[in-house]
């Protein structure tokens, strides 16, 4: 593709019509690449079943783009960016589920945590299956694992010390190193282990209902075990989709969130084909040979036209005139009376091929 037309493209790249987008932009923050996102969310969740357990955590896309829902977060890599919440299968690291985080949300009901509004949303179109979620202590909460496993589906992960769902007796601090305390309810089991003399993690589950230590130095529970595993399905995607990404300087957010779509896409292809064919592929060889059948369409249909453009010169230059040769494979800029017989440019003589001698039988 020539620079000048890729420069034109990317300065007239919208999603959306621009004449309506100031009346939906008062209901949705997202409203100026919605329904493409939206195109894309469904074409996520559609086509592909995830394994029995799913990732759900927080992608920041790092962009300092003005817009109203820009993240500042201090302990990532990338300071500022676009915050999606995503659920990504743990085997295969498929994005099986995607949501942009927009701010305070108008539609989510009075007295609901945004925590547990997210999961629910994420796992909505994967519950009444049996599956179980992982999440980090931002998510995990009693009210949520009763939520869950109403629909079939537990839930695994740490709690924050200063949820009102861990017992006074199991607050302190000063445990012994590798002690571990078990509370359970009706509905979940809550694990507290001492990694260190003064560092105890807390691990809430509903689908453990017998705590098991391993027979090593360390003592860890099996759900410290199963967490340790499971948590880091969101955190490898992220990592995957910035490797290869096609994500490049802009000052309008939709093309941001655009450049992101596009990674999560290719990654999603990918383990796609995989799963469909069967084939263990390079996922840099794919994604060229993605490109490529990407423009495929394009260059055929650049091609046609200038053959067509080619077959409408004249067959020999106006009399008197000579025209330039269009090969120029063993010259710069030598004169031409004779067009290829194939693709129809004028070709000089020395950028001929040399046709061998054939006797009459053989032609």
């Amino acid at each position: 593709m020539p620079r000048n037309r890729f420069q034109d493209i990317m300065r007239h790249l919208r999603f959306d019509d621009r004449s309506t987008r100031s009346d939906r932009a008062k209901t949705d923050k997202f409203a100026a690449i919605s329904s493409v996102w939206g195109s894309f969310v469904s074409n996520c969740i559609t086509p592909y079943n995830p394994g029995l357990h799913i990732t759900v955590d927080e992608q920041l896309f790092p962009s300092k783009t003005r817009c109203c829902f820009l993240q500042y977060i201090a302990t990532k890599p990338d300071k500022f960016g676009i915050k999606f919440w995503v659920a990504c299968d743990l085997k295969s690291k498929y994005i099986c589920n995607v949501l942009p985080y927009l701010g305070k949300d108008p539609s989510r009901p009075s007295g609901e945590r945004l925590s547990e509004n997210v999961v629910m949303r994420l796992m909505e179109p994967f519950l009444e299956k049996g599956r179980n979620v992982t999440t980090d202590n931002f998510f995990t909460s009693l009210s949520l694992a009763h939520k869950l496993l109403s629909r079939k589906t537990t839930i695994l992960g740490t709690v924050n010390k200063i949820r009102r769902e861990i017992p006074q007796s199991a607050r302190h601090t000063d445990h012994n190193e590798f002690t571990t305390q078990v509370f359970s309810t009706t509905a979940a089991t809550l694990t507290a282990y001492a990694a260190k003399r003064k560092k105890t993690v807390y691990i809430l589950s509903s689908m453990h209902s017998v705590i098991q230590t391993e027979n090593t130095t360390k003592r860890k529970p099996n759900t410290i075990t199963l967490y340790n595993t499971t948590k880091c399905g969101v955190d490898v995607m992220d990592q995957m989709v910035r490797e290869y990404t096609v994500r490049t300087g802009t000052r309008r957010w939709p093309v941001a969130v655009f450049y992101n779509m596009i990674d999560m896409a290719a990654l999603n292809a990918h383990v796609l084909y995989q799963a469909c064919t069967g084939r263990q592929e390079r996922r840099v060889d794919f994604l060229l040979e993605l490109a490529r059948e990407l423009a495929n369409s394009h260059m055929c249909a650049k091609k046609a036209r200038k053959e067509q453009l080619l077959r409408t010169q004249p067959s020999t230059p106006s009399p008197g005139k000579r025209a330039m040769c269009q090969v120029k494979h063993q010259c710069k800029n030598n004169h031409a009376t004779v067009r290829c017989v194939h693709c129809y440019r004028y070709t000089c003589g020395k950028c001929r091929r040399e046709i061998p001698w054939q006797c009459q039988d053989c032609e």
